[in-house]
């Protein structure tokens, strides 16, 4: 578990995460505009008031687990159903940017797979 690709796969996503968590709060990386259905959508989510500032604290603390190397399985299986939702965002209504979404998910399989002996005791 602790190889040196693997080691670069968590540190990786940890530091994608804690980039990305905390743009939504400081705005430090101009993203583009969605437009159509994802605009829509988008400012849906932001109408709550709740949505993205609870996915950035989230992203940023899972980001420093890893980047912390604590809790490291823990932290996989919270970033497992955004990373699924920020790949079927893009694929649905902003394909451009699937690409990226696509990494996240990747690396958070890997990452999955490389500890899934910690998960297995959940299916026993």
């Amino acid at each position: 578990m602790n190889s040196q690709f693997t080691l670069l796969v968590r540190i990786t996503l940890g530091i994608t995460l804690v980039v990305f968590g905390s743009n939504k709060f400081l705005h430090f990386i101009p993203l583009p505009e969605p437009t159509g259905a994802a605009a829509d959508f988008m400012n849906s989510l932001g109408a709550t008031g709740y949505v993205f500032p609870l996915v950035g604290i989230l992203e940023v603390g899972i980001g420093a687990l890893l980047l912390l190397k604590k809790w490291v399985a823990f932290a996989l299986i919270l970033l497992a159903p955004i990373s699924i939702n920020i790949v079927l965002f893009h694929l649905f209504l902003d394909i451009p940017g699937v690409s990226a979404a696509l990494l996240v998910a990747v690396l958070n399989g890997i990452l999955i797979f490389k500890h899934w002996k910690q998960y297995t005791p959940l299916f026993l």
